[in-house]
Order: structure tokens, then C-alpha cells, then sequence
């Protein structure tokens, strides 16, 4: 028999309420945090969160709590689903008030400019050790509109201790919801950001009418991109292939459901970067991951053509068709090239 708990899940977006539906059905008792009041009456009153799930009714045991702090009175589990840009701030929130020892469920994607810090790092620069007890990380092929119906899906959690990654594997998982261990986080963290880059330029191609040809390409090269950089900075190849890799990967640059794959899809219609953030409504993570991911090209000295095509995109106004010509132009090479190279990067560590 499971052990049921309180879970916190700090986040009320479309993933955050999808994992809470999770949990909720998992018979866990959940807490769901939003700093709009109006959000959280009509999660408690109507069991809806129709602005980012519409049409879904919610679990009666999901209760949408307005105060963080006291969303996390007595919990010793949180789910941290809110954008990259917010974490610190969120974080620095939780730790003028909390006590006792936390295990972060971290669930977003993302890279911070200009530090280059994973969120795994984020959150250790900002909780004391004393009211930190675990970070995992939960991560792969999942749209939260498909989880809030219950369609099978399957992800990864990932931990610098595999019994606490065990532990939210048993919380999670039931038979929509499957969840598996890995436990390479920096690898799973960096394919789950990086990919968000590659369907941003999988949009761009399919909003300029390039066609299925054109879309695989940019997959398959975005899957060497982020495995070149990823091992560099010391994860296992092998997670790559995985569902935090190309799993990820293949359901992000294909679906309309991706956030990411629509922004870059209005980039290639014509429409600028300002009027794409301010249509979608909704945090586009692959935006600032794509000057992350530039930056870290640039440390790492590894080379990141799409990447860097779409950086000069996003932020130095180039023209999206031109930027996909530039990468089809591209100097030949040859295709094994790039897993030679990371294996000899493996060897020579």
C-alpha cells in the first residue's frame, strides 16, 4: 500500500494543474499554489482551470491555495512548476518562511542566461542546506493537455540520490503516468531544455512551408547539437537517446500542443518576436534557453549551428528563411562526425 501524502505543487500553469491531476488521482492529497486569487476561488469552486486546461475538471482533492505559505505548512514534498525566469524569486519566497527539510520536485525546462546554471543549480545557490533535503528532477516527452485526459505517458525523474528519485517514481506513477529513473540529471536536465530550442526552429521551418524533409533534418541535428553540448558539460550520452532526449525531442517539435513549436511557427508566418510572446500568453522557455544555449556554445567551444542561427533570430532580427537557408548552405561534413567526437570527448575525460 502507497503511502499517501500532502503535496505542494507550486505552480498553477497547464503542467503544474496537470501533475496535480497526477497526484490527485494517485489519492495524494494536493496543494496547488497560484498568486491569483480569482484562479484559485474557481479551482476550489468550479474544479476548472479553464485559462490553461481548458474543458478539464479537476479532482475534488486538489485545493487551490492563494497564500504559499501556506500551501507549504507541514509538507515535505513541493512540485516547482513555474517558468525559469521565476524560480529564484519564488525560491527566495520559500525560504524567508520555511523550517523543516524539503524534497524540490523541479518539472520546468529551461537554462538561465548568463549564469548558465541549470535549474538543479539554481534551486542548490538558493536553499540553505538545512531546509533542503532532495532535488529531482522530472522531465520528458509530455504535453500537459494529454496528461490532464489521462493518455499514457511516460517521463524520466532524475536525482543526485536515486532513493529519493525512487520515491517520487512510486508518487507519480500509475498507469497513465509512467516514470522510469535515470540517473544522469545533468543530462536529462539539458535535454529537457535544449529541445525546447529545436522545435522553436522546427516552427520556423513549418511556418515557412519547408515540409516533413526539412522538419526531420532539424531534428536529427538538433538531437547532435544537444548531445555534443550535454556530453561536454558531462552527461552520459546515452540519455540522449532516451525519453529526456529524443523522446522529448520528437513530441516537442511536432505537436501543435508545443508552445515552443507555435512560437517558432509564427516566427516563420512573418510575425515578430514581441507580437509572437504576446499572442502565445504563455511563457515561451525556448526563447531564453536559446541565448543560454548560445552562450554556452561559446564557453564550451562547441559548435551549435542552429542554436546560433536561431539566437541571431530571436535577437538580432535575421530573417527566419534566411536563417534556414544558412543552415542548409552549411559547409559539407561528415554525418559520423559528430559521434566520433563525443565518444573521444567520453574517452578523454
Amino acid at each position: 500500500m502507497k503511502k499517501k501524502e500532502t503535496v505542494a505543487v507550486v505552480g498553477a500553469g497547464s503542467w503544474g494543474t496537470a501533475l496535480a491531476i497526477v497526484l490527485a488521482d494517485n489519492d495524494h492529497r494536493v496543494r496547488l499554489w497560484g498568486h491569483k486569487e480569482e484562479l484559485m476561488k474557481e479551482i476550489n469552486e468550479k474544479h476548472t482551470n479553464e485559462k490553461y486546461l481548458p474543458n478539464i475538471s479537476l479532482p475534488t482533492n486538489i485545493e487551490g491555495i492563494p497564500s504559499l505559505e501556506k500551501a507549504l505548512n507541514g509538507v515535505d514534498i513541493i512540485v516547482m512548476a513555474v517558468p525559469t525566469k521565476a524560480i529564484r524569486e519564488v525560491l527566495r519566497k520559500i525560504v524567508a518562511f520555511q523550517k523543516t527539510p524539503l524534497t524540490i520536485v523541479h518539472v520546468s525546462k529551461g537554462i538561465e542566461p548568463d549564469t548558465l546554471l541549470r535549474i538543479s543549480e539554481m534551486i542548490e545557490e538558493e536553499m540553505p542546506a538545512n531546509i533542503l533535503r532532495d532535488i529531482v528532477v522530472l522531465s520528458g516527452p509530455s504535453h500537459a493537455e494529454e496528461v490532464s485526459l489521462r493518455h499514457p505517458t511516460t517521463v524520466t525523474v532524475s536525482s543526485k540520490n536515486m532513493e529519493a528519485a525512487g520515491s517520487i517514481q512510486d508518487l507519480f506513477m500509475n498507469q497513465h503516468f509512467r516514470v522510469y529513473t535515470n540517473p544522469d540529471v545533468i543530462g536529462v536536465e539539458i535535454g529537457g531544455a535544449l529541445k525546447n530550442i529545436i522545435a522553436l526552429a522546427a516552427g520556423i521551418s513549418d511556418g515557412l512551408g519547408y515540409g516533413d524533409n526539412a522538419k526531420a533534418a532539424l531534428i536529427t541535428r538538433g538531437l547532435a547539437e544537444i548531445a555534443r553540448l550535454g556530453t561536454k558539460m558531462g552527461a552520459n550520452p546515452l540519455t540522449f537517446s532516451g525519453l529526456t532526449g529524443i523522446g522529448d525531442l520528437i513530441v516537442t517539435c511536432t505537436s501543435v500542443h508545443s508552445r515552443n513549436w507555435r512560437a517558432g511557427n509564427m516566427l516563420g508566418k512573418g510575425q515578430n518576436l514581441e507580437e509572437v510572446l504576446h499572442n502565445m500568453g504563455m511563457v515561451v522557455e525556448g526563447v531564453r534557453t536559446t541565448k543560454a544555449a548560445y552562450q554556452l556554445s561559446e564557453k564550451y567551444k562547441v559548435k551549435m549551428p542552429i542554436a546560433k542561427v536561431l539566437y541571431h533570430v530571436l535577437f538580432h532580427n535575421e530573417s527566419p528563411k534566411e536563417a534556414v537557408d544558412e543552415l542548409m548552405a552549411r559547409m559539407k561534413t561528415h554525418e559520423m562526425e559528430d559521434l566520433v567526437n563525443v565518444l573521444e570527448d567520453r574517452v578523454n575525460e
